[in-house]
């Protein structure tokens, strides 16, 4: 089956590009949204057995349990499960729910801190590595302050999270992976590696990169085959686009720990695959709101081995998983679609919750049922968070999503 049936637009086919894919392909919704379904009855059992699980989670503190036998990686776990019978999008962190692993890449002392909070002793052989072998990003950072940066940060002046833990607030373009598949993508990027021929330091880093981004895409690929799902090739319907976007999050969740680790701006592109379905009679309505429904639950089940004065600082585990919707496109039509509807919907199938970070990129011109539909709903659930993108898309164009609360990428 073609992948890319039906789709218009040839740019996007030559060269990596997504604003050009969804430009050309997704479709503005003005009206009401009558057409959006309750949860399915699979998506019902699963959600109640994670609410379970999240019941255990906070009787025993805030931690169910923690794996100290591996080093946070994409492929250092067997796959993992809820319940399969009901599990639509699969895949977690680990090999079981709610299972925090250890990341010291970004340093050790965090992770030290988070396991004697939490009681758990940190594996001695891990601490060896990461304290005499393997250079962490905080050691790195460290070492080249200069003694003015130092007594800033001493003064407080500049500060840091609590935990001291080096961070950033990411966000991949995971539509990628559905879209053109890993196989295509690390052709691209060995066309990158290929072309550069200077023998310079700056060079010669850059290779290395490009390298390790290869590298990468294959662990990503290994891992989603362990799952049944095969990465190298696109998404060729709604479920597999859904699948393929989560598993490809997925990965920067199982290796990476940052202070934000947002989504994007993804419904316009899932939407493009959800209503050719829908139009081919391959899918139905209920079955469109079960994706997204199942999506945001494994989101809400994302979790990081933090310390307590980290988790302090904002409502649940703060992750920031930040998906935008709304926002106005360049060309002057809304990028209001039927699934950034469908991604508001979760917070009454599911009820509300800090995580994923629903944010609403504000605009007088987005159509006013959308309007007044994210403004009852932020009243009813106190979740949805706004951004002015009258302010950003002159600066960040339309394709562009927010990281953490205030961060535009």
């Amino acid at each position: 089956m073609n992948p890319w049936r039906n789709f218009k637009g040839d740019l996007w086919r030559e060269k990596i590009d997504l604003s050009d894919f969804i430009r050309h392909n997704y479709h503005p919704f003005y009206e009401k949204p009558d057409f959006l379904s309750g949860p399915s009855s699979r998506t019902k059992r699963l959600w109640e057995k994670c609410q379970q699980l999240m019941e255990e989670e906070r009787k025993a503190g805030g931690v169910l349990e923690v794996d100290t036998s591996r080093v946070a990686g994409v492929t250092a776990w067997s796959p993992g499960y809820i319940d399969k019978d009901n599990e639509v999008i699969v895949g977690l962190q680990t090999d079981k729910p709610l299972k925090r692993l250890v990341n010291p890449w970004g340093g050790w002392r965090m992770v030290e801190a988070a396991c004697k909070a939490r009681n758990v002793e940190p594996d001695p052989v891990m601490a060896k590595i990461f304290t005499n072998y393997r250079r962490t990003q905080n050691e790195a950072i460290f070492r080249i302050y200069t003694p003015a940066m130092r007594q800033a940060r001493h003064l407080g002046i500049i500060t840091g999270l609590p935990d001291a833990y080096g961070r950033g607030r990411l966000i991949g373009d995971y539509r990628r992976v559905p879209l053109y598949g890993i196989a295509f993508l690390i052709k691209e990027k060995k066309k990158d590696l290929y072309a550069l021929d200077n023998v310079d330091d700056a060079t010669i880093h850059l290779r290395e990169d490009i390298a390790d981004q290869v590298r990468a895409l294959e662990r990503l690929a290994e891992m989603a085959k362990a799952y049944g799902v095969d990465l190298t090739r696109p998404a060729e319907n709604a479920w597999e686009t859904v699948q393929w976007l989560y598993l490809a999050y997925l990965g920067a969740v199982k290796e990476q720990n940052g202070a934000a680790m947002s989504l994007g701006h993804n419904s316009p592109f899932l939407d493009i695959y959800l209503q050719r379905d829908l139009a081919a009679g391959t899918l139905s309505e209920e079955e469109a709101q079960e994706l997204i429904d199942q999506l945001v639950i494994k989101l809400r089940l994302v979790r990081h081995l933090r310390t307590p004065e980290y988790d302090q600082l904002f409502a649940g585990d703060p992750l920031w998983i930040t998906e935008s919707v709304g926002g106005m496109g360049e060309d002057g039509r809304p990028l209001v679609t039927k699934t950034d509807y469908r991604w508001l919907h979760t917070l009454r199938n599911l009820g509300s919750a800090p995580e994923p970070n629903l944010t609403v990129l504000w605009s007088p011109r987005l159509p006013k049922p959308f309007r007044e539909y994210c403004l009852k709903l932020a009243i009813e659930t106190s979740t949805l968070q706004f951004e002015n993108d009258e302010l950003m898309r002159p600066i960040f164009g339309d394709d562009y999503g927010i990281s953490c609360c205030v961060s535009a990428t």
